[in-house]
């Protein structure tokens, strides 16, 4: 899951930005412009449940492009299946919050697991390969704000850009990275292991972003996770770019 689309800040520029003692205060960062725009990721967005009958198929397939250069993979469990009898081990009320954000923009009628969701702008019909779906979403790639994690891993990057109609914010999502099991012992999936790969633990808006260069403050992470950087739009949901800081 190599991230791609880095800022060049020099070193100069980033003494000053720190020397400001904010998180999230703009700064005049100098940008090295490509001739040719970079490739950016794609980000897969899965909202499942363990207690959902249909989703433990959907988990593997997300599993089967998680590794792929070019996408970031994101695993966030719900909690309103939690009525049939098994209470989710990964599931917080913020995730199903965030599923819920995109209905309107995405103009479904309810939320439902499981759902995929590529870039914040589509999600994966019915007979629709995810494989295919992927590419498709990106041949839509336009020149994001690049992004770049700073060495120490406390900070992060956003550089200068068209910003959306609504303005935009940067989301940073924790996750472990990699496949867990858990073994279901109520429900429709009772007696089942159901198996998930990147399972989201925390998800926290670090601030706006305006178009302007910013440098935000990272949230820790625990041992063995790792931190998926989203640029947002905050009216249609879209995902302007992302990048991922690897576990420690």
């Amino acid at each position: 899951m190599k991230a791609r689309g880095w800022i060049s800040v020099s070193a100069a520029a980033v003494a000053a930005m720190l020397a400001t003692g904010s998180a999230a205060q703009p700064e005049t960062v100098r940008v090295r412009h490509r001739a040719t725009p970079p490739a950016e990721p794609i980000v897969v967005e899965l909202f499942t449940a363990q207690g959902c009958s249909g989703c433990p198929e959907a988990n593997a397939r997300i599993e089967a492009i998680a590794d792929e250069p070019g996408v970031i993979a994101l695993t966030y469990a719900v909690d309103y299946w939690d009525y049939l009898g098994w209470t989710d081990t990964f599931a917080k009320p913020e995730f199903a919050q965030r599923q819920r954000a995109y209905r309107q923009p995405l103009r479904v009628r309810a939320v439902s697991t499981p759902q995929v969701i590529i870039d914040g702008r589509r999600q994966v019909e019915t007979g629709e390969t995810l494989q295919a779906a992927i590419e498709a979403e990106s041949a839509n790639r336009v020149f994001p704000p690049e992004i770049e994690f700073r060495e120490t891993g406390d900070r992060v990057g956003v550089g200068s850009g068209r910003a959306p109609t609504g303005g935009a914010e940067v989301v940073a999502v924790t996750f472990t990275p990699g496949p867990q099991t858990v073994e279901i012992g109520a429900g429709d999936n009772r007696g089942q292991r159901v198996r998930h790969t990147n399972v989201v633990r925390s998800i926290r808006v670090l601030g706006p972003w305006t178009g302007r260069p910013v440098l935000y403050a990272l949230p820790q992470a625990g041992e063995g996770q790792a931190v998926a950087v989203l640029v947002q739009a905050r009216a249609d949901r879209r995902i302007l770019n992302g990048a991922v800081r690897s576990a420690d």
